[in-house]
């Protein structure tokens, strides 16, 4: 088993400034590699204090606060402009940072792209719903409109 320090967040695993335990190939091949997760040592200690800081700042603190967002993006659907081709297809997808700018555009809070769950690529014009873990117990439904930009 290796420990490691999570820099990033890993479904499943846990969140940024985590100490978790992990089998070695699975280190090894996926999270160090992928800049996922660094090495446990007695100074990374003081590299973990600084992402839990950080993450701490960034966070919704409350349940009822994160309620209250998710009930503000549940209220409207989110529009995102896209260049597509003819048939509706788009060139490329929209990513889940298209999705946090159109938020924020829209009048809506600022939320981390690592946030958002996308369950399959938006690569076409229309009507999609993508998930927004707000909260460890508030997750958001929030429907993204798109449109082919003028």
């Amino acid at each position: 088993m290796a420990k490691l320090i999570l820099t990033h967040e890993v479904s499943g695993l846990g969140t940024a400034g985590d100490v978790v335990e992990v089998k070695d190939g699975y280190a090894r091949n996926y999270l160090v590699p992928r800049g996922l997760a660094t090495r446990w040592t007695k100074g990374g200690q003081k590299q973990v204090d600084q992402i839990q800081a950080a993450r701490k700042a960034r966070a919704i603190h409350t349940i009822e606060e994160a309620r209250d967002v998710r009930d503000r993006l549940q209220a409207a659907p989110v529009t995102v402009a896209v260049r597509a081709g003819e048939n509706g297809r788009l060139f490329g997808a929209v990513t889940t940072s298209d999705i946090a700018e159109a938020v924020k555009a829209a009048g809506g809070p600022q939320l981390d792209r690592r946030k958002i769950e996308v369950p399959a690529p938006i690569k076409a014009i229309g009507e999609h719903k993508v998930h927004v873990r707000l909260h460890e117990d508030v997750q958001a439904t929030v429907d993204v409109k798109v449109v082919p930009a003028q």
